[in-house]
């Protein structure tokens, strides 16, 4: 005879058959290409800002390669918060692109720029980027538009700048305004197992200057390395067919 108990519980033996019949089930889907495309080798992103323009701009859809610094418990979603460290673990360089979480809110991704790595002594100095008490190398650009990016009035121009990093990464970078709040900073060491983030946009970014809200990124919360734009739309929702390609 049956208990109410049972009823509402189903036996141990029960429930390890249906456990079985549901992993069996999954098979398929667990090695489908589109599963493991996904999960294990690239994650596509959208980008809901501008604080990494004129890298990424509001529009953008970019693929993150999920094994470039190997994988930890953020490069899957769903998995469980006692999961530590990575495997297959490789530092990011400078300059990369990279995707992650925050020590602050883990719930959220973030896409910057790596700028500094562990030991390292960075500030920002009249806007200027300056790493290990030397300035980092920049030319000035001609200016362009940047009311979208910046928040400024229609057609107002905006300042970039071509930054090249110690090891020869070079990207542009927009500088809105002059004598912005985060152009002066103290000088920030970067610990041990972790690296220091910018957004491109300096003058319109959250990232580790804000050492409240962001502050040094620990490596093993590290989701991927941005490495293309795949797709892209305007801001009347039209394909923007330039913007598509590899990310530096």
């Amino acid at each position: 005879m049956t208990t109410f108990q049972d009823t509402i519980r189903p036996s141990a033996q029960s429930r390890e058959w249906k456990a079985i019949v549901i992993l069996i089930l999954l098979i398929p889907v667990l090695w489908s290409p589109p599963f493991l495309f996904r999960f294990f080798l690239y994650q596509p992103f959208n980008i809901p800002s501008n604080s990494m323009a004129p890298t990424l701009m509001v529009g953008d859809y970019v693929f993150a390669a999920k094994s470039a610094y190997g994988y930890d418990r953020y490069s899957f979603p769903f998995a469980p918060s006692w999961i530590s460290g990575r495997i297959f673990a490789t530092d990011p360089d400078y300059g990369d692109v990279v995707v992650f979480r925050t020590a602050k809110d883990t719930s959220v991704d973030y896409v910057k720029r790596v700028v500094a790595l562990p030991g390292d002594r960075v500030q920002m100095r009249d806007g200027r980027l300056i790493l290990n008490n030397k300035p980092v190398t920049r030319i000035a650009l001609a200016s362009v538009p940047g009311d979208s990016a910046c928040g400024l009035d229609p057609g107002a121009k905006v300042k970039r700048w071509r930054e090249t990093l110690p090891n020869g990464a070079s990207y542009l970078t927009y500088d809105c305004v002059d004598n912005g709040y985060l152009d002066n900073t103290s000088v920030y060491t970067v610990p041990s197992g972790h690296f220091f983030a910018l957004g491109d946009n300096r003058d319109n970014s959250t990232d580790s200057r804000m050492m409240s809200v962001m502050g040094f990124v620990p490596m093993d919360h590290l989701v991927g390395r941005v490495t293309r734009i795949f797709w892209s739309l305007d801001e009347n929702g039209e394909p923007h067919m330039e913007r598509l390609g590899q990310v530096w």
